[in-house]
């Protein structure tokens, strides 16, 4: 049976990219403030854990299509977020105190990118008899924990290392979008 410890583990796994992702992000803060961390804690974990969700109701009709595309899909953004931040650091033009990055479509992108294989968790979840109102919501939980410190983490590692921030997060994304590719093709 699947308990509650089980749950939290398969939470922490999930949570590992929306935690790197968030660490890219706290890199491009240059005054960090609680809204960032609470901002990016929400995104991260909210579709962390709505796509398990919609994952258990939408197992039958519609998995296995996006289980041949999730790791495209989550490369695609990562890679396209990835460049932008690179772009926008090798500018020059510097945003005063990191908000433009927390955005409604940056954030969006990310929060779907990272909890993709949520999605698959979800419909795991189904063939397993698993509640998964409880199962979302500690899923949710965790995953905004760990991304909040991860923009924590990220904003005092960007603050060491100055303008460089903005290329290093972007090279982050590209290379977990790399991982994530590499380890659904290879593996």
């Amino acid at each position: 049976m699947f308990g509650l410890l089980q749950v939290i583990i398969v939470g922490i796994g999930l949570a590992m990219d929306a935690f790197a992702v968030s660490v890219s992000k706290g890199l491009s803060v240059q005054r960090l403030r609680f809204r960032h961390m609470l901002c990016g804690g929400l995104w991260f974990g909210g579709f962390q854990g709505l796509m398990p969700l919609l994952g258990y109701l939408l197992s039958s009709n519609f998995a296995h299509h996006v289980a041949n595309l999730d790791h495209w899909i989550a490369f695609g953004l990562l890679l396209l977020i990835g460049i932008n931040m690179i772009r926008e650091a090798l500018s020059g033009d510097d945003d005063e105190d990191g908000d433009s990055d927390f955005g409604f479509r940056t954030m969006l992108l990310m929060a779907i990118a990272t909890s993709i294989d949520a999605f698959a968790v979800g419909v795991s979840f189904a063939f397993l008899n698993i509640s998964i109102w409880g199962a979302a919501a500690i899923i949710a939980l965790v995953t905004m924990l760990i991304s909040a410190a991860g923009i924590y983490l990220g904003a005092r590692v960007g603050a060491k290392i100055g303008s460089k921030a903005g290329v290093v997060g972007g090279v982050m994304l590209i290379a977990i979008g790399v991982n994530i590719l590499v380890e659904h093709l290879f593996v």
